[in-house]
Parts: structure tokens; sequence; C-alpha cells
């Protein structure tokens, strides 16, 4: 992919500056979404399998998820790349604004105020947690929940409390 200008911010804004992929890596980053169909459907936003497909297969081409080979019958898995990984700063910004100055319902947002509230070690431990899960990077020891599963409390603690 050869952006259109030398400018940093539009090299990064013709891969990730469209909506659907950002999604895409929400749900592959916080919901550990790695197949097409989990993707599809657990999308609250409701993508289109069209838009889906094309949006994976930029990020693929971008160097920013790897496709897994699928046998015969089986699905392939996507992975985050290093590349990947490092979005999480930018959703993690993109989360705090939304905090700030977007509505929202309590439930969809209590893992960025998790995020937000644990500040930037939080963010360096998440992004350790996913080299784990998909570049198969040794685990880095940590005492307690994993920062996957801390989001994962939150938000199901946040859902129980509403019902």
């Amino acid at each position: 992919m050869e952006p259109r200008s030398g400018c940093p911010i539009n090299a990064t804004i013709e891969v990730l500056g469209d909506r659907w992929a950002l999604l895409v890596l929400r749900d592959v980053i916080f919901g550990d979404r790695r197949y097409f169909r989990a993707l599809l459907t657990g999308s609250i936003e409701g993508i289109a399998s069209n838009i889906l497909s094309d949006r994976l297969v930029r990020l693929v081409e971008a160097g920013i998820l790897t496709r897994g080979t699928a046998a015969r019958g089986q699905r392939a898995r996507y992975s985050l790349t290093e590349a990947g990984i490092r979005t999480l700063p930018i959703l993690y910004a993109l989360g705090n604004w939304g905090l700030d100055w977007r509505p929202g319902t309590e439930e969809l947002r209590i893992r960025q105020q998790v995020m937000r509230d644990a500040g930037p070690a939080f963010v360096e431990e998440l992004m350790d947690e996913l080299r784990v899960r998909h570049l198969d990077a040794p685990p880095k020891p940590h005492d307690g929940p994993s920062p996957l599963e801390r989001l994962s409390a939150a938000y199901t603690a946040e859902q129980e409390r509403r019902d």
C-alpha cells in the first residue's frame, strides 16, 4: 500500500481512517474475535459481510493483521501483527476522547474507563498480553488477573448491575 503522500498522518489515515477498520481492530483486540463469522456476528454496529471482507483484506495488505491459512472446510484465523498491536494506543486515545465528548451507555464505556483509570502502564500490559495471544511471545509475569480479564470482569459486572 503506497500512501498518496509522504505525510505520516495521511499514511495512517489511509489505513486506519475508516470507521470500520478501527471497529474491526477494536473487536479483534478487546473481543478476541479472530474469525470472520465472529467479527460479523459480534459487531454491535452491524457491519455488512462485504465491508468486513474488504476491511480484513485491507488490514492484512497494510500489515496490521495476518490471515492464517485455512485447510479445506476450516476457517482462517486473523492475528494482530506488531503494527496491529501498536494501534492500541490510538484506540485508547480515541476512547478517551469519546469518554469526554460523546454520549454512550455505561455498559459500553466501562472498559475504556477501566483503562483510563489504570493509565498508560495498563495499555503496555495489554499490548504484552496481545503479543502472547497473537505473536506467540512468552508471557511476562504479573500478579492478579490479566488486562483482558480485568476488562471483561468490569464489563460483566456492569451488565449484571444493569440487569
